[in-house]
């Protein structure tokens, strides 16, 4: 799983390089469980995590090059992802 999260960390890197290796990869950790919880939620089967890493690439995707613009509102996360200590400049 770490092998997974590790490459999937990277690719966010590489299409946000405003993010540091620990944001990108609260991000990664955030979208694996965000949709697998959602999807439980919803009732639907466990598809795998082949499934789950598709999902997380597609969000990559879409919404990498914009992560380090969003401002993180829940308290769990917000010192991991709204901390300027962790961005490169």
């Amino acid at each position: 799983m770490n092998d997974i999260f590790e490459r999937l960390t990277n690719e966010l890197l590489n299409k946000n390089s405003s993010l540091s290796y620990a944001q990108a990869r609260t991000w990664v950790e955030l979208f694996w469980e965000d949709f697998e919880s959602s999807y439980a939620k919803a009732g639907y089967d466990y598809k795998g995590k082949e499934a789950t890493e598709k999902v997380v690439t597609m969000y990559i995707n879409s919404y990498g090059d914009k992560l380090h613009e969003i401002a993180v509102k829940n308290p769990k996360y917000q010192h991991l992802l709204n901390n300027d200590d962790y961005l490169k400049h």
